[in-house]
């Protein structure tokens, strides 16, 4: 087993969705062969995706050859889609920021996310994710918002952005897992208990 975890927070030691992610991973490999490739989003340089890339893609729709400069940075994304595809799990963990997802996850998403790669198109029935087969781990972490709290104390656009994306790559067998709240709660220690029991027992049944 391949498994490919992505850390999308810049915490280290401090981070909870870290912590959970490590936990789970280390459970996963319990009794079983699972070759890990670790990801870290804020320490890894990420190709950018602004004119050269965009040059490059708008390149391969129009027939027009790419200028080498544009094809090096093709080329860059590229590996980086490779490796993500190489992957037969992917492990996410994300911190809730501004009720949604860290910058560099998205930039990240953008890299990979092309037509031909992670997703087909046909005029007539539409997009197809091509990256079906795989599962993914989501695991999320906020500070303060959590399932039943109020309006006033935030939203998850999280979840929903990640799911409708894994969704659209064909990446349909997707596990969420929360640690959730960090900060605004009377008794963290059982919370995170409660989310590491949780990872054991999906870790088991995978």
């Amino acid at each position: 087993m391949k498994l490919l975890h992505i850390n999308a927070s810049p915490r280290g030691e401090d981070s909870q969705s870290l912590a959970l992610a490590g936990h789970f991973i280390s459970e996963l490999a319990r009794g079983r062969s699972v070759e890990v490739d670790r990801l870290d989003l804020f320490q890894d340089d990420l190709p950018a995706f602004g004119p050269l890339a965009t040059g490059a893609k708008m390149a391969l729709f129009s027939g027009r050859a790419q200028t080498e400069a544009e094809t090096a940075a093709w080329a860059a994304i590229r590996t980086v889609f490779d490796r993500f595809a190489a992957a037969d799990i992917h492990v996410f963990n994300v911190p809730v920021w501004n009720n949604g997802i860290p910058y560099v996850l998205k930039q990240f998403i953008d890299l990979v996310t092309q037509p031909g790669w992670s997703f087909g198109f046909d005029p007539g029935t539409g997009y197809t994710g091509l990256m079906t087969g795989r599962k993914a781990v989501v695991i999320h972490a906020s500070g303060v918002w959590h399932e039943g709290i109020g309006a006033n104390f935030g939203s998850d656009f999280s979840t929903p952005y990640l799911q409708d994306w894994l969704t659209f790559i064909g990446i349909t067998d997707v596990e969420h897992l929360r640690i959730q709240p960090t900060v605004l709660n009377a008794d963290f220690a059982a919370t995170r208990a409660e989310a590491w029991q949780t990872a054991t027992r999906l870790a088991e049944a995978a």
